[in-house]
């Protein structure tokens, strides 16, 4: 939830939820009661004209008390709860997101001109005749990545990563650089994408679109057989994508290789990139060498699943499913990944100004907390006093590969790991073992990956030799760049993640009554959680678990039964049946519930 500081001044502290009007007076129930733990009471003075059931916001104009709700005035209307886009509007609402462009941000935007003119290309290596691709999702719109792959005849491998030089348009101290620190990153919720960047740039002349020149930096990298990168360069590039794949498309070329189809579809898209079919299943042979090396050094698969939420026209949720993976998908990740070390560790030993993406190793408190779970599943985490490596955790994710529990172990060593976060000191990123990793492949959406660019054209263009009093102002912008963007990350994680909520508890509105089976996802002091197969999870409260009491055994994160003596454990199955769900308090409730058979059996 969002965190609330008030103070005895009282200045703005504003808060959504739903206008409940009684003529006289109204109140307003908040979607974060916990923040504030009363409805907040309007005097009809304070009404600026709110209708019964519209989302509003509300600025508090006295704090509660013992005996007292808190008091406020409405001074926006968001509109009725059950209006397309509301429900979305009213979380970017609580975060206090930017999410219009201020007008002269869009006056600085619209001056960039869409296409190159031979000024552009000077000083650059001309890549323009290479056969470079994009592969994204079908619905992706700024496409800031391309790859392509070519072997040489002692068997080593060049791989190409070109990533849009953003930093060529977005000047320092610019209105769009301001704005993009602000930002920090794009957020993208269910029904839309908040850019950090304008649609000029996102979409327009930062967007690797096929068939047209654009301006890239490059990392160009030869790799040995094991996957191990021998070279590297990086260079300021102009680039023309051949064609824009999509991660279903390129999979459908790479499955053509070993079975014949006869789906019209799938055959229409093999016969459609048959020049190209050999650039993907090099990429196809490459991507899983630096896989096996990656794993070999202990790189954590952690195999969750992720929600896709189906909208229709109007924007309501009518299906929740997991979203389809590739190897497709894992060609672009290793590549990534491969070109954000690469950069990471020849910026880290040039000593430069620099944004590192940092992954520490979990605190060894947490690590036994996860062991005494673990013990439930015959599984331990091994470890000495002071420190863990990364293969530890791999061993057991191996074991737990393909059982029912896989899932559970998954979200367990997920919630032992600490968060990853942005640094000016290189820290290394334990979750994919490696001792120097950045980001640097996403430019358009995330600002450290922006900042890092500006920093490699600096050194390119003064042929790496920057002046005492220029690193000394890079490291101190790096410090202050690394905090803003790990602070705007972990809030866009938070709208990503309650937009889901609440289009999963919309969805379940009208299954009422439906009954579903269900894992043990977690269990606490009030209650357990279980998830359905589609990834949607709920709460089981004590009182809707069965007619006895269960004791909670905090240190094993169980439940027993006083008479029965029934255990319920994380990774358990059960049947379950839905008893309410609330979109706008993004809450689901279920009770335990018998299939047919079981009581059938019972009844023998």
């Amino acid at each position: 939830m969002k965190e609330r500081y008030y103070s005895k001044e009282l200045k703005e502290i504003n808060f959504v939820g739903t206008f409940q009007n009684n003529r006289n007076f109204g109140f307003v129930v908040p979607d974060d009661k916990k923040a504030i733990g009363t409805d907040i009471y309007v005097s009809k003075k304070n009404f600026n004209k709110a209708k019964n059931n519209q989302k509003v916001v509300v600025q508090i104009t006295k704090l509660p008390s013992k005996n007292r709700k808190a008091e406020g005035k409405i001074i926006e209307i968001l509109g009725h709860i059950n209006k397309a886009g509301v429900d979305m509007m009213s979380i970017i609402k609580e975060y206090d997101l930017p999410y219009e462009f201020p007008e002269p941000v869009l006056k600085e935007a619209r001056k960039i001109k869409q296409e190159l003119d031979e000024q552009d290309l000077q000083n650059r290596l001309d890549l323009r005749k290479e056969e470079i691709f994009t592969i994204d999702g079908e619905d992706a719109k700024d496409l800031d990545d391309a790859v392509n792959v070519k072997k040489t005849e002692k068997g080593t491998y060049i791989l190409g990563v070109h990533i849009a030089d953003v930093s060529n348009y977005v000047k320092e101290d610019s209105m769009l650089d301001k704005e993009a620190i602000i930002r920090g990153t794009s957020v993208y919720m269910e029904d839309r994408v908040i850019p950090m960047l304008p649609i000029e740039l996102s979409n327009g002349i930062c967007s690797l679109n096929a068939n047209q020149d654009r301006l890239a930096l490059s990392v160009l990298m030869e790799i040995d057989e094991q996957g191990k990168v021998i070279s590297s360069d990086i260079r300021k590039t102009v680039i023309c994508v051949k064609e824009r794949m999509s991660y279903k498309s390129v999979q459908t070329i790479l499955d053509s290789y070993n079975n014949q189809t006869d789906d019209p579809e799938n055959l229409k898209i093999v016969k459609k990139y048959e020049k190209y079919k050999e650039h993907f299943k090099l990429m196809e042979e490459l991507a899983k060498i630096l896989k096996n090396r990656r794993d070999l050094a202990g790189s954590l698969n952690l195999d969750i699943p992720e929600t896709k939420v189906v909208l229709d026209e109007n924007g309501k949720a009518i299906d929740i499913t997991k979203y389809e993976l590739y190897f497709s998908n894992e060609i672009v990740e290793q590549f990534m990944l491969t070109a954000n070390e690469t950069v990471a560790e020849k910026f880290f030993w040039l000593e430069a100004p620099f944004i590192y993406r940092v992954h520490e190793v979990p605190d060894m408190e947490k690590i036994n907390e996860l062991n005494k779970f673990l013990f439930n599943f015959n599984y331990r985490i091994k470890c000495n006093k002071d420190t863990v490596h990364s293969t530890a955790f791999v061993e057991v994710l191996e074991k737990a590969k393909g059982l029912p529990e896989e899932r559970v172990i998954s979200n367990l060593i997920l919630r032992t790991l600490k968060v990853a976060r942005y640094e000016a000191e290189n820290l290394g990123h334990f979750g994919i073992a490696s001792k120097y990793y950045c980001h640097f492949t996403s430019p358009i959406r995330r600002y450290p990956d922006l900042f890092i660019h500006r920093i490699i054209s600096m050194y390119i263009n003064n042929g790496y030799n920057l002046s005492d009093s220029q690193i000394e102002k890079y490291r101190n912008k790096a410090v202050k760049y690394a905090k803003q963007s790990s602070e705007r990350e972990k809030i866009a994680q938070k709208v990503e993640r309650d937009s889901v909520d609440m289009k999963m508890a919309e969805y379940m509105e009208d299954k009422i009554g439906c009954e579903y089976d269900a894992v043990v996802s977690n269990i606490t002091s009030f209650g357990v959680f279980v998830e359905l197969e589609n990834t949607v999870e709920g709460l089981i409260r004590f009182d809707d678990l069965g007619d006895e009491y269960f004791i909670y055994d905090d240190n094993r994160k169980t439940l027993v039964g006083e008479h029965t003596r029934k255990v319920y454990k994380i990774g358990d199955k059960i049947y379950v049946r839905v008893i309410k769900a609330n979109k706008m308090t993004r809450q689901i409730d279920f009770e335990k519930a018998e299939k047919v058979e079981e009581i059938e059996e019972e009844s023998k």
